[in-house]
């Protein structure tokens, strides 16, 4: 059985650093891909892959649209694109921004509870607003783990907060047990079929 191997990771203000923390932690045989969102300006040069790169064992790089998803990889949103999964591949779309953002963590996350099912853990990081709640439910409804860093722990608690109140969240813990948390759920079984998608699970 394959394990929860994909990892979608979605944060705003403050969680640059925060992914840093993640990628330092993380084991270099992590049997998951991970997928992150970190809310950028449309027109900004964001060197998140270099900094993750340069924390931890992981190879980290933007994503390419239509690169084949492999475990040991962190891929990263590139500015003004949603990242998007599909079945064994990620896709890169200009579709509506959401919640008033592009890329959207809602939107991330959809896609990997629509392709992935129950191998999908969506973790929320630090930030503002509400960006990721909804996308967690639907990780939760497609039989996913949910994780939220403590907004106690968080720079930024309101979208830790926001998805507290609107997921049946799995995991609530401080940044420093984050890495170690993946790594054991990245190596568990997870169920091979999880519950119908339903139609109002969808992305561009």
């Amino acid at each position: 059985m394959p394990g929860h191997d994909i990892i979608a990771i979605g944060g705003s203000a403050g969680a640059v650093n925060a992914m840093q923390e993640i990628a330092a932690g993380l084991a270099a045989d992590l049997p998951a891909a991970v997928l992150v969102v970190v809310h950028v300006a449309p027109t900004a040069r964001s060197v998140l892959p270099q900094l993750l790169s340069r924390r931890g064992p992981l190879p980290a790089a933007h994503a390419v649209d239509g690169e084949i998803i492999a475990p040991g990889r962190i891929y990263v949103a590139p500015p003004n694109y949603h990242l998007v999964v599909q079945d064994g591949d990620v896709r890169l779309t200009r579709g509506p921004r959401e919640n008033r953002v592009r890329p959207s963590v809602d939107a991330l996350f959809r896609s990997a509870a629509r392709a992935y099912g129950p191998r999908v853990v969506g973790v929320v990081l630090t930030g503002g607003l509400d960006d990721g709640s909804v996308g967690l439910g639907a990780v939760k409804r497609l039989g996913g783990i949910g994780v939220v860093q403590d907004p106690a722990d968080s720079a930024y608690p309101e979208m830790p907060e926001n998805a507290l109140a609107s997921a049946d969240v799995d995991y609530c813990v401080p940044l420093d047990q984050i890495a170690p948390l993946l790594d054991r759920l990245a190596r568990e079984p997870a169920p091979t079929k999880g519950a119908e998608v339903p139609s109002e699970i969808d992305y561009e």
